[in-house]
């Protein structure tokens, strides 16, 4: 078990490390872009979800999010520590809203339509905090409009990209051992115990 908890740790490292180097280049992006075109803030936002969707979509364990964000966001702040608490505030803040979804379903359940629904909601709630943040509510109706249009889309996109990467690191087979079936709820073993007795 010690082992695995290490595999585990080392594995939320590499990924973190990965979108932390990610979140650097994509901070400057939004820097640039929230002083000259503020209404188009969103159009990267989805940038600070891959880590926590590809740990989850790979590991589909509890907890990972949160710690793939943390690591990304430590790794961020080092390479631009005047930034230190934005990188550090946006993977913990969004790692904590990847993982609600999935404590509901008792980290039972990892479907693809969860993950999408998720990256929405968060996008929407992560999207306000910054809307404040950017005096946004000077905004005109119609780029509230976008605003709000590109918190949801950007996220909902780097997720399913999360999700393509994590398929091609699965298929390396690094992560064997360390993953937990995609639905494990009570419901569904008691069925397929019952099938397996019946047909027996």
């Amino acid at each position: 078990m010690r082992n695995a908890s290490t595999r585990l740790l080392l594995t939320c490292a590499a990924i973190g490390v990965a979108g932390g180097l990610v979140f650097v280049v994509s901070g400057y992006l939004n820097g640039l872009m929230s002083a000259t075109v503020p209404v188009f803030y969103g159009a990267l936002v989805g940038v600070y979800f891959l880590p926590g969707v590809v740990s989850q979509a790979l590991l589909r364990r509890g907890g990972v999010a949160l710690l793939t964000g943390l690591f990304a966001g430590l790794i961020a702040a080092a390479f631009s520590p005047q930034w230190f608490l934005r990188y550090l505030g946006a993977g913990i803040a969004i790692g904590l809203l990847q993982e609600l979804p999935f404590v509901i379903g008792r980290y039972r359940y990892w479907r693809a339509w969860v993950f999408y629904l998720a990256a929405a909601i968060a996008g929407v709630i992560f999207g306000a905090g910054v809307f404040v943040g950017i005096g946004g509510e000077k905004f005109e109706p119609w780029a509230n409009v976008v605003y709000f249009g590109l918190f949801v889309v950007s996220p909902v996109v780097f997720t399913w990209i999360g999700r393509i990467v994590a398929g091609r690191i699965d298929k390396t087979g690094v992560a064997r051992g360390l993953q937990r079936e995609i639905d494990r709820r009570i419901g569904r073993e008691s069925a397929a115990t019952h099938a397996s007795l019946t047909t027996s």
